[in-house]
């Protein structure tokens, strides 16, 4: 997602003996005062304070669940699986070969001040989300998009002295895959089209540096590029392309099977360019943005409140039931639960109930929801830098951490020796299975010993002694003399719940390889950057929820040398296996490729995984049409209270198979103009 990053509150582990002020004793049918709000305003626990409430600067969970009430896109999640659904495009189609898209967008959607929106603003804003000057962390998001990443990367097209643009195909032994589609044939011929839809433009690096350290490696393309004019890609060069007030066409580098999936992301969610333009960096601010979702902002009081009210002029205000949406920006799980035991609070996010609590809780079959969630919780290792360049004392770490206990520990999560969640995807699973039984085969393993590499001491004690590093036994303890711990740290960002769970990391190294790897903590947006530009040494807490529901979401993040893994990993045959399987049609061909690549990553553990997560919150009972989707993401137009007792949620284990019939009827009408336009262009 997003940089779908889980944020400070994400692993809530807090130990009740911490706290005193909130009791948990399981009195009544509900937890604390259940009172549907008089004034139809839902209260919500969002997560900590966003970083900005412009859609493509923002990274987090937090901040994606303001951004779907601020802003609309072309797509909406579908409110219980997050499957993309129709939101200002009314429909779409998509390419044979599936690089272009073109989508067709109602014309009664306007921004909060009347202004009508038009594919020209898609175009500006996707742009806009991933022009080098923003430098959005979830820019690569867009990199899908042709042109995208180099035009981010701000490089450079390479042109002769007859105007003719180089190829990618004229200093590539291979050539460059034909355009999927024939100009004619998705019945928009302009010349822009001509232009996006041709074979790749060769690219190159703007500094002369870069570019000399590029040709380096390969006399061809340097003797190719000598001479030739550089010519700058510019944002008007990608492939977007307003057709008409209401045509929309996007084009692809290569075929991306989840891409309709990833457009409900808050990096593609349309923005106001003339608000942008007039006030700069303050364009967010209550007193100047303008909006395009259901909601608009009325009040932001940083680390207090975002307090938006229902926008007049949405396209589909008149099925928006809520008033308004008070935010509140929290971290410490005792205060939310007091605030909702108060009444103070109608509904909280994702892994807040703290595990000391959690079997009270959860006895309040009314309100506690803990479903499966298209996230994970892992470490990142620093590769670049020595010790953990060596992939022995990885997979020594890796193998030395009991994921069985952190789950009893956890109280809510599943164990994750791969990479990508657990009971999530289960045709990816099947896939998955397959394939490493077919590859294990050929090392002489069985999955059952594959499977072993959730815990096992002996095997990690005997890689580290390997690598360089002997470890020795004295009595029942261990020790790794000579292994060089003053390199090594284990970091994370400031929360007691990541405390927590590093402590409890930490004890497992101790005890089973005899290290004390030092613990440091970092405030959150200077740990983001510090981890991401690889200044850490050894390990850093990590977690990722899917930007769609999709396993490549996950496998993406080793993809390419700049990759948003936070490791310094990359291997270009990894990166050629993705793009075969997104080449790949059939489905369960594609999931088989996708698995090989997640074998052959994983085995180079660039990544130690631990947990699948779980939703784990609680709402009241009479707030309707807030589900627990894989990725905690609320579509808030389908979100209303219900005053009336008699028609509040009732044992919500099973919330995801009742049917709401407002929402139901809410959802087959935004539906219908697809399902619409997908017959008639099948008649």
């Amino acid at each position: 997602m997003l940089r779908a990053i889980l944020r400070t509150g994400s692993f809530l582990l807090m130990a009740s003996m911490l706290y005193t002020g909130c009791t948990t004793q399981a009195t009544g049918r509900f937890y604390g005062k259940t009172e549907a709000p008089k004034n139809n305003v839902l209260r919500y626990i969002s997560g900590s304070e966003p970083e900005s409430l412009d859609p493509p600067v923002a990274t987090g969970q937090p901040e994606a669940r303001v951004m779907m009430a601020l802003y609309d896109a072309l797509v909406e999640y579908h409110p219980k699986t997050m499957d993309p659904m129709p939101a200002i495009a009314e429909s779409w189609e998509i390419g044979a070969g599936g690089t272009e898209y073109v989508f067709y967008l109602r014309k009664n959607a306007t921004f909060s001040n009347g202004d009508p929106i038009t594919a020209h603003d898609f175009v500006y804003s996707f742009r806009r989300a991933v022009s080098p000057e923003l430098a959005a962390l979830n820019g690569y998001l867009g990199f899908y998009i042709k042109y995208a990443e180099p035009y981010n990367a701000g490089e450079m097209f390479v042109r002769d002295r007859d105007g003719r643009f180089l190829l990618k195909s004229d200093v590539e032994e291979k050539a460059a895959s034909p355009a999927d589609v024939p100009v004619a044939d998705m019945g928009y011929p302009t010349e822009f089209h001509k232009y996006i839809d041709s074979p790749d433009r060769l690219t190159v690096p703007r500094s002369e540096k870069a570019r000399n350290e590029l040709f380096a490696g390969n006399a061809k393309l340097k003797a190719a590029v000598e001479g030739k004019e550089l010519v700058p890609i510019k944002g008007e060069d990608i492939g977007l392309e307003a057709i008409d007030n209401y045509t929309f066409r996007i084009k692809l580098k290569q075929p991306a099977p989840y891409f309709i999936g990833l457009l409900g992301h808050q990096l593609f969610r349309v923005v106001h360019r003339p608000t942008i333009e007039k006030f700069g960096k303050a364009w967010t601010k209550p007193e100047n943005i303008v909006t395009s979702g259901a909601f608009l902002l009325k009040e932001h009081r940083p680390y207090d409140r975002v307090v938006t009210v229902k926008n007049p002029n949405y396209w589909d205000a008149e099925m928006v039931r809520l008033n308004g949406i008070e935010f509140y920006p929290l971290d410490e799980a005792t205060t939310m639960m007091n605030l909702y035991k108060a009444g103070s609070a109608d509904a909280i996010y994702n892994h807040t109930v703290p595990a000391a609590w959690n079997d009270v809780i959860r006895q309040y079959k009314d309100e506690y929801l803990n479903h499966p969630e298209v996230a994970i919780e892992y470490y990142t290792i620093n590769v670049k830098k020595p010790p953990m360049n060596n992939v022995k004392v990885r997979q020594a770490f890796a193998l030395a951490i009991d994921r069985e206990a952190l789950a009893k520990f956890r109280k809510t999560t599943t164990p994750l020796v791969d990479f990508t969640p657990e009971g999530i995807f289960p045709k990816y699973e099947q896939a998955r299975t397959k394939v490493y039984t077919e590859e294990l085969k050929k090392k002489g393993m069985t999955m059952e010993q594959w499977k072993a590499r959730a815990f096992d001491p002996a095997k990690a004690r005997q890689l580290l002694t390997e690598a360089g590093f002997p470890v020795q036994q004295n009595g029942t303890s261990f020790a790794a003399p000579s292994f060089p711990i003053s390199d090594v740290e284990l970091l994370y960002n400031t929360a007691e719940s990541n405390k927590a769970i590093a402590e409890f990391i930490q004890a497992q190294w101790k005890q089973n390889l005899g290290i004390t790897v030092p613990l440091k903590n970092m405030e959150w947006k200077t740990f983001l950057t510090y981890r991401k530009k690889l200044e850490y040494s050894g390990v850093a807490r990590a977690g990722w929820v899917g930007d769609y529901m999709d396993p490549f979401s996950f496998l993406y993040l080793f993809y390419g040398e700049k990759n948003d893994s936070s490791t310094g990993w990359f291997d270009p045959k990894y990166d050629r296996m993705l793009d075969e399987a997104n080449r790949e049609l059939d489905e369960m061909k594609r999931f088989e490729k996708l698995a090989l690549a997640e074998f052959m990553m994983i085995q180079e553990q660039p990544v130690v995984p631990l947990q699948t997560q779980a939703t784990n919150w609680i709402k009241k009972p009479y707030v309707k049409g807030l589900y627990p989707n894989p990725g905690t993401l609320h579509a808030w137009k389908f979100v209303y209270i219900e005053p009336d007792p008699n028609k509040w949620d009732r044992d919500v284990d099973n919330i995801m198979k009742v049917s709401d019939p407002w929402v139901d009827q809410h959802i087959a009408r935004l539906m219908t103009t697809q399902e619409t336009f997908n017959a008639q262009k099948k008649a």
